[in-house]
């Protein structure tokens, strides 16, 4: 990969975009600013590129995501299984088909956006659950480790239990941080970015207090239930992007 104009411009709106989600959201729909680096690497060195970057971007964030917006209960049921799935996806890194969990989660991602929307669209409030936890952070482990995809499951956990947007914005922001510093030198050994993939990170450095200012302010702007359609309309986005990752790599 040359270091040219149009790796850095591509680059730095990507990583703009993804600190974007993350002063929005919290963090979990950052896969939709990967599309963009596609267009000038290959997906494993995005990914060593991305895995430093998300830490300096989630330690960012909390700035805005305090304490006081954590739902700690919750975060302790889904960071064990959070660790737990990294650990899984980075042993079975080299052998598991990337393109076969794509299109999985994608299915899983879309029929779950599909039940909300027949059941009216309307922001429920379901009791917590334990077992249901424990697996979105296990999923969401796996899917992150793997494809930078950890969004989905923890959105399919989160979202059904009515949190207020800035709960829901700020126990995703904490779950991420957690993941993203975990997997990072993982990343770090399967990869090993070279000279111009480090001087990269350094360029889009100035994206991350941007960016994510940028979407903290947005999500001031909205309501509580602007916020959940908007994570809803997200998930179909991110499910179609997994879904033309899965599809488009068996067709090759």
């Amino acid at each position: 990969m040359e270091l040219t104009l149009a790796t850095i411009l591509a680059t730095f709106a990507s990583v703009l975009l993804i600190c974007f989600m993350k002063g929005a959201f919290g963090g979990g729909f950052s896969i939709v600013g990967i599309p963009l680096l596609s267009l000038v690497m290959d997906p494993v060195t995005a990914g060593g590129l991305l895995a430093p970057l998300f830490i300096a971007m989630d330690l960012y964030a909390l700035r805005y995501w305090k304490p006081s917006t954590w739902s700690k209960p919750d975060l302790a049921l889904l960071v064990p299984g959070l660790l737990t799935g990294i650990g899984i996806g980075y042993m079975l890194f080299r052998v598991l088909d990337h393109r076969a969990i794509a299109i999985v989660m994608a299915a899983v991602t879309l029929i779950f956006v599909g039940l909300w929307f027949v059941g009216g669209g309307k922001v429920a409030i379901r009791p917590r659950s334990s077992p249901k936890a424990i697996g979105a952070g296990v999923a969401s482990g796996i899917s992150t480790m793997v494809a930078h995809s950890g969004g989905p499951p923890l959105a399919m956990y989160l979202l059904p239990l009515g949190l207020s947007k800035e709960v829901y914005a700020g126990t995703t922001s904490l779950f991420f941080t957690v993941g993203n510093a975990t997997k990072a030198v993982p990343w770090l050994l399967l990869v090993h970015p070279t000279t111009t993939v480090w001087i990269l990170m350094a360029i889009c450095l100035p994206a991350i207090p941007i960016g994510v200012w940028l979407g903290w302010r947005l999500h001031g702007r909205l309501d509580q239930g602007q916020v959940y359609r908007t994570c809803y309309g997200l998930l179909v986005v991110t499910a179609l992007k997994l879904l033309w990752d899965g599809v488009s790599g068996y067709l090759v």
